[in-house]
């Protein structure tokens, strides 16, 4: 029995986002169907939708920040029930018998994770379809476990925007006084805040401009460096153990790296292509690094939720109506959002 789903859809690059019907598979005895109450609005799902990166395949029904409740389970579930509220985040499968699989890194599979969207299933290679729609059915594998507690609205992003900053936190062993700093405050930026404050770390955010300062401290940011003031930028030499950099276009690293202590890292989470010349006397004179992260595995998106969970960590977020997508869309680009639209996916039906 397949199962009739009602959704948003791109149907080219150049297409706006409009009402799609769909088949979704019917489950498998080792999968979930979830009713979807709330999906996020991440960048990439722009990218997507738009080709920008290439490879998009359509019809295009985006969406991997997903909230919702289970509605049915296969019979040989036994981690989740009818009625729980649970996540799906970027993947809805992998081989599971890799390496990096084998260690929870599920996003790093060597045979290339299944992802909730634009890709194909691994067993009956039909397309994958993602949250803007109001439903989904996915391997309890790739299911996780939301706290209760959490003002369910705020908590869909955490499934992408939320897992892209904990994970290299977790990975480069933020703890308590460590030294952080962040760069971009968007919708990945403002969630690296809220964690590294929550771990108590030192947290800094670099911003270009003077107009992100009270919204960087309200965060969590001990301070705000303006990036573009020499003098802001040589007093924090060698001061952060980790910079988290969620700028996702081409920018100029080497103002940062002088900024980074012995061994310090330089993660990149945002920018998907080439990286601008790169001075290494820094990194050579330091033992510093350049690094990239991508998401994360679903043991540690649910260690994550469980952390927001104990500290009431949730992102802000501005509602939106399904139907309000494309202009959705449009005010991303101009990073017109504090800090990521969720669609409240009772609006389907209106």
């Amino acid at each position: 029995m397949s199962i009739h789903t009602h959704g948003y859809a791109a149907q080219s690059a150049q297409s706006a986002l409009a009402p799609f019907d769909f088949i979704r598979r019917d489950y498998r005895n080792n999968d979930v169907v979830i009713e979807i109450l709330y999906c996020g609005v991440c960048h990439s799902d722009l990218h997507q939708a738009r080709n920008d990166w290439g490879g998009s395949i359509y019809p295009m029904v985006p969406g991997h920040e997903i909230i919702g409740r289970i509605t049915d389970v296969g019979s040989e579930v036994t981690n989740f029930k009818k009625g729980e509220l649970v996540g799906v985040g970027c993947m809805v499968d992998s081989c599971q018998t890799c390496n990096p699989c084998k260690k929870g890194l599920e996003q790093y599979c060597e045979q290339g994770a299944t992802f909730t969207y634009n890709g194909y299933d691994r067993h009956d290679k039909m397309p994958t379809y993602g949250g803007y729609s109001d439903k989904i059915v996915c391997s309890d594998k790739f299911v996780v476990k939301v706290p209760e507690n959490l003002d369910v609205k705020g908590t869909a992003p955490l499934l992408c925007a939320g897992i892209t900053t904990w994970s290299p936190l977790r990975h480069w062993n933020i703890k308590k006084n460590s030294n952080v700093a962040v760069v971009g405050l968007g919708g990945l930026g403002h969630m690296a805040l809220k964690f590294a404050k929550a771990m108590e770390a030192n947290v800094a955010l670099f911003s270009r401009s003077a107009g992100k300062v009270q919204d960087a401290y309200r965060l969590g940011a001990d301070k705000v460096i303006i990036s573009t003031d020499e003098k802001q930028m040589a007093a924090s030499a060698g001061e952060f153990d980790l910079i988290i950099d969620t700028v996702p276009y081409a920018h100029d690293l080497n103002p940062y790296l002088p900024t980074l202590s012995l061994d310090g890292t330089h993660v990149l989470v945002g920018l998907l292509g080439a990286l601008e010349q790169v001075g290494t006397v820094p990194l050579i004179m330091g033992r510093k690094s350049i690094a990239g992260s991508v998401i994360g595995g679903i043991k540690e998106t649910q260690e994550m939720l469980d952390f927001c969970g104990e500290h009431g960590i949730v992102s802000d977020v501005e509602m939106i109506n399904i139907q309000y997508i494309n202009e959705a869309y449009e005010r991303m680009l101009k990073s017109d959002v504090k800090y990521r639209f969720v669609i409240d996916m009772a609006s389907l039906k209106a």
